[in-house]
């Protein structure tokens, strides 16, 4: 017998504020199964040109349960502003198993209760919206994603050490424990890299490790 939750499609979003809906709304261009739960009528109102939506209270576990929860992969818990309905919803979402919880939170307090009470993702966008342009303002790095536990993708300019060479020949994993996962050259498409790829001074790299690895590499002149 097959498991249920290897058989859930979609994802569930639940909250359409500013958040939500710019997640569902995304997903939905994406062609991903989305549906979309709400309970101002404002809101619902306003979105339901755009996405399938219902007007629900999710921090009652049986709104939840004659949605059809169960039958999505994923879920998304946009409600960040009330702290109390976000707990709520997610440790509803716990209850019924399902695979998948992401959570916004609006502090380091509000992320360690989602964890703690099952969240598998927690998202800081505001948090991690300023660490992304931390990291960016005067330095090689153009753009800096931390994905989870530490391990970070960013994009940025090439040290000059790495001008001219082979990434078989830099040794970047060895010297500085980081990896060059991919490079754009100047009118050229994206090219996943190769131990045969070389660096030239005015591609764009897109460099993957730890988070403070990386902030080193990025340092060298």
């Amino acid at each position: 017998m097959a498991n249920k939750a290897s058989s859930a499609t979609g994802v569930l979003v639940i909250g359409l504020g500013r958040f939500g809906s710019a997640l569902a709304d995304t997903l939905d261009t994406m062609d991903v199964e989305v549906l979309a739960v709400e309970r101002d009528p404002v809101l619902v109102e306003r979105w339901s040109k755009r996405l399938p939506v219902v007007e629900a209270d999710a921090t009652d576990p049986r709104a939840l349960e004659q949605m059809g929860a169960r039958d999505f992969a994923a879920a998304v818990v946009g409600v960040g502003t009330s702290l109390e309905a976000s707990v709520l919803i997610t440790g509803n979402l716990v209850d019924i198993g399902m695979p998948e919880i992401w959570a916004k939170a609006i502090s380091d307090e509000h992320e360690r209760i989602l964890r703690r009470i099952g969240a598998h993702h927690v998202v800081l966008p505001e948090s991690s919206a300023g660490a992304r342009v931390a990291h960016s303002v005067g330095g090689k790095m153009l753009d800096y994603i931390e994905v989870e536990d530490g391990f970070t993708v960013v994009k940025m300019r090439p040290p000059k050490e790495t001008h001219g060479f082979t990434l078989d020949q830099m040794g970047l994993i060895e010297k500085y424990g980081v990896r060059i996962i991919g490079v754009k050259s100047p009118g050229r498409d994206f090219e996943y890299s190769s131990p045969e790829t070389v660096v030239n001074s005015d591609d764009l790299l897109v460099v993957a490790g730890d988070g403070e690895l990386l902030e080193r590499f990025a340092q060298r002149p």
